[in-house]
């Protein structure tokens, strides 16, 4: 394909995005039910009445009955659009457009994206200043410089809501961001860098003064133009320009870049040359910013000078100055307190959050939306990737706390529970498994990783010493787990934050295959074939040391088939009573858990094995604070066929009636008649089950496996588990789909111990 022809596809591509299967990237969603004269009289007339009257009586209530606290004003004129220019406000909409999606996507910020006729910049400062009812924020985006000052002071001067230009003041807060961490690695200060900015918008401007803030002096910098240095002989300055003017017979960008520590690029392609380059300090920082071309591309940079710390605007280099950095979440926390304005303090916060993410260790989301790249703290990884998850629970917190500090926030909120909902908007099963969680921090277990070597749980353990008190084990070659650590950015060391057993040389091999034919000696197992076991089989090892006492529970699944596994768990650890019962899935849907089981265990259960599951099920569910109310589904609807699932069904029934079990079950029946209790009472007037059940047990695997994969897949469903159900949390079988957060939530499962749930 030639490069013309790629163009032409790419090009089409993005129409077809902007175009269908509807026009645009918005739309509009009641967030309440319009199902009956009831809801329509409620959410109209006369209902709407009470709300008006409240707001009028209390202005700040229209947050409480109105989108107003979430909904924020994304305003242009189309007069600077990113790499585009004055293209008018119509033809600004797709970006504008584009923004409030990422508001969304980032934040949960609702945004209505409004372009106005308007090019006089007190006018168009009169205009958003009459929106003041209507949002809790303006984010002003492409509007020209010096405009964009004008309609910006005005506004804030007038408005009792935030407004943020974030051509301004994202960049601004990115980029001192990306800068607080390249002098942290040159070994650096604000208070000392000679700064030279090449550009002088609305940009370039922000970013010099965010700079100052954070302890740049203003002696030290030198901004230049389209004209050169900017000087206090030149008569052509704008109020903004001249606040940087300098005493100085420097006039060329050649002269200012003499030793020049921070070279900051606002400004157009290929406007710092290499010979520029080679006269800066000992580790440049070269933030080439300009879109989609640098001021100089980065390959070119590194060759004039080795230890040059690089930024750009791109995505397809390391360091990518990026505003989705910064405004979803620093809006985030300004609507979340109600706050007045972005203040300074707040802009401080949003920085040193970004900057301090940056420096941790890469969360287990985020290496799996970049695999393949190292996402370790560095002269390659200065601020963080735009998709890293904890970037909105850390800025909006941070943003928050800063207003609330500085007395610009109209109400007060508890930072740590603040902190919780973020991450459970971010983490969708962080809600429902904070019981686990928090139960498990009570605990030190030891649970050991029978892949140890596999990258997500080597990422799962990096989560696991930062989450939870217990103590991981991994079964793998040391020195494969140290290189993939190491590739993989993680800072987890061994004999520190985990144990290993190397199968290949572990001084308790003669021991462990010792245990394990002891057991299975009489069922065939010679010691040549124990000893072969133990040497290349993970699963046993991993299940042999939990047999002999040396760890109190095992993970394995994420590679290999279940059922592979499940035979080796069996052969060890069934043992003294136990035996696996079931395989239980929790489904995390947007309308609240579900549970299913048995979903890999029994192909076909028995009724005896049915009402152990449904036992298993319920005790289970108990761990994650939730009364259980189970279902038993199966072709059969309350004895209306004589079938194989009809009759293992009643007879599992009769099992649980004769025990007086003390939850909730009902059966036999339709998957929808167990979540609908309406078609449930007109089937069956005198169920047993109160509500929707949340426990659907069915009577084949087939069946079961079904409902989770489609839950998974159609409906986006968010799998905990499978939990093996019957092992005393002995032992934990996942599956090869398992994200990292999954396994997570595993090994918090099984850092509980039995007793803590009955």
């Amino acid at each position: 394909m030639t490069e013309e022809t790629k163009a032409a596809t790419d090009r089409q591509a993005a129409l077809d995005y902007h175009e269908f299967p509807r026009p645009g990237k918005l739309e509009i969603r009641a967030t309440k039910p319009m199902a009956t004269g009831g809801d329509l009289s409620r959410a109209y007339s006369p209902g709407v009445a009470e709300a008006c009257l409240e707001i009028e009586k209390n202005p700040q209530d229209a947050a409480r009955y109105t989108a107003k606290g979430n909904l924020v004003a994304v305003i242009s004129n189309g007069t600077a659009v990113l790499g585009l220019g004055d293209i008018g406000a119509q033809a600004s909409k797709p970006v504008m457009e584009g923004k409030a999606v990422l508001f969304k996507k980032f934040a949960g910020v609702d945004c209505f994206d409004i372009e106005v006729n308007e090019t006089d910049p007190e006018k168009l400062a009169e205009l958003v200043c009459k929106l003041d009812p209507t949002f809790g924020a303006i984010n002003l985006e492409d509007i020209k410089a010096p405009d964009c000052f004008t309609v910006e002071r005005i506004c804030r001067e007038r408005m009792g809501i935030p407004v943020f230009h974030d051509d301004q003041h994202g960049t601004a807060i990115v980029a001192a961001a990306a800068a607080s961490n390249a002098l942290r690695v040159a070994g650096k200060d604000f208070g000392d860098i000679k700064i030279v900015a090449l550009g002088a918008g609305a940009a370039g401007i922000a970013c010099l003064k965010m700079m100052m803030v954070m302890g740049a002096r203003k002696e030290n910098i030198t901004m230049l133009d389209s004209k050169g240095v900017v000087h206090t002989q030149r008569n052509d300055l704008t109020p903004e320009k001249a606040e940087f003017a300098r005493s100085t017979e420097m006039r060329s960008t050649m002269e200012a870049m003499a030793g020049a520590d921070l070279f900051l690029g606002v400004s157009g392609p290929g406007l710092l040359t290499q010979e520029m380059v080679r006269k800066m300090a000992d580790h440049p920082i070269i933030f080439a910013l300009a879109n989609p071309t640098p001021e100089i591309m980065p390959e070119l940079a590194r060759e004039a000078s080795p230890d040059a710390l690089i930024a750009t605007g791109r995505s397809d280099y390391p360091n990518q100055v990026n505003n989705v950095l910064c405004f979803p979440f620093i809006f985030r926390g300004a609507l979340d307190v109600g706050a007045t304005q972005i203040n300074d303090e707040m802009k401080v916060a949003c920085v040193e959050a970004i900057a301090g993410l940056a420096r941790e260790t890469a969360s287990a989301e985020l290496g799996a939306a970049y695999q393949g790249e190292r996402l370790a703290f560095g002269p390659e990884y200065l601020i963080p990737k735009p998709f890293d998850p904890r970037l909105l629970p850390t800025i909006a917190v941070a943003v928050a706390k800063a207003a609330m500090e500085s007395g610009v926030a109209t109400r007060n909120v508890d930072l740590d529970t603040y902190r919780k909902s973020l991450q459970s908007q971010v983490y969708r099963s962080a809600l429902i498994m904070r019981p686990v969680f928090e139960a498990s921090r009570m605990e030190n277990r030891r649970v050991v990783f029978a892949e140890g070597e596999e990258p997500k749980v080597l990422r799962a353990v990096q989560a696991m010493r930062e989450e939870l008190s217990e103590r991981a084990i991994l079964v793998g070659r040391p020195e494969v787990i140290e290189a993939r650590i190491e590739r993989e950015g993680l800072s987890i060391r061994p004999g520190v934050d985990f144990e290993q057993v190397n199968p290949e040389s572990d001084e308790r091999y003669r021991e462990y295959w010792g245990s394990y034919h002891e057991l299975m000696a009489r069922k065939g197992v010679t010691p040549d074939l124990a000893k072969a076991i133990l040497r290349t089989n993970t699963t046993a090892i991993a299940a042999t040391m939990v047999h002999r006492g040396e760890a109190d529970s095992m993970i394995c699944g994420t590679l290999g088939q279940y059922l592979w596994h499940l035979n080796y768990i069996e052969q060890i650890l069934a043992t003294n009573g136990l035996h696996p019962v079931g395989a239980l899935s929790l489904l995390i849907l947007d309308k609240g858990p579900l549970f299913i089981a048995d979903t890999h265990v029994h192909i076909e259960p028995t009724g005896a094995e049915l009402a152990n599951i449904m036992i298993g099920a319920a005790r289970h569910v108990g761990r994650f604070g939730i009364a259980p109310k189970l279902a038993l589904c199966s072709g059969s609807q309350f004895g209306n066929l004589d079938s194989r699932s009809g009759r293992v069904a009643r007879e599992a029934l009769a099992i649980l009636d004769a025990q007086a079990c003390d939850f909730e079950y009902e059966g036999e029946m339709h998957t929808d008649a167990a979540l609908d209790p309406e078609l449930r009472a007109r089937l069956m007037p005198n169920n047993r089950l109160n509500g929707k059940a949340n426990v659907l047990i069915y009577t084949n695997n087939d069946a079961a496996g079904a409902a989770r994969n489609l839950l998974k897949t159609v409906s986006d469903g968010l799998e905990v588990g499978p939990i093996l159900m019957g092992m005393g949390n002995r032992a934990h079988i996942v599956t090869p789909g398992v994200t990292v957060r999954g396994l997570l939530n595993i090994a918090a499962l099984a850092g509980t111990p039995v007793s803590s749930y009955g």
